[in-house]
């Protein structure tokens, strides 16, 4: 059987009962527009990095541009869209930001994307 072929049934035989299940347990429209977004923001490799590093201890503005080798503008452009998306939030000390994960679901979903591909 070609793998192509293993993305279908081969006869056409739905089960009402596990559909109607399936449809009172989606997700509500904007749940779903949600979530996309979410992980559309988490599709990057910076924000990983940057999200990586704030797992870890909170950070300034400099400091995670060391981090991830970027200018401090650049990081600012990012951090201004993982805190649009609720994924980071900051502080003021002073003339310093501090950066850091807004909550506990944040670094959960990190570590099982980590554990995810380590699996592999």
């Amino acid at each position: 059987m070609r793998e192509q072929e293993c993305d279908v049934c081969e006869q056409l035989c739905e089960h009402p009962q596990n559909i109607c299940l399936a449809k009172a347990e989606m997700l509500a429209d904007d749940a779903v527009h949600q979530l996309a977004e979410t992980f559309k923001i988490l599709g990057d490799p910076t924000r990983i990095k940057i999200l990586h590093a704030l797992s870890k201890r909170e950070l300034c503005v400099c400091d995670i541009a060391a981090v991830v080798q970027m200018g401090q503008s650049a990081v600012s452009h990012q951090l201004r869209l993982l805190r649009g998306s609720r994924l980071v939030k900051y502080r003021k000390e002073g003339k310093m930001v501090l950066y850091s994960l807004d909550d506990g679901h944040i670094s959960l979903l990190l570590s099982q994307g980590i554990e995810h591909i380590a699996h592999r």
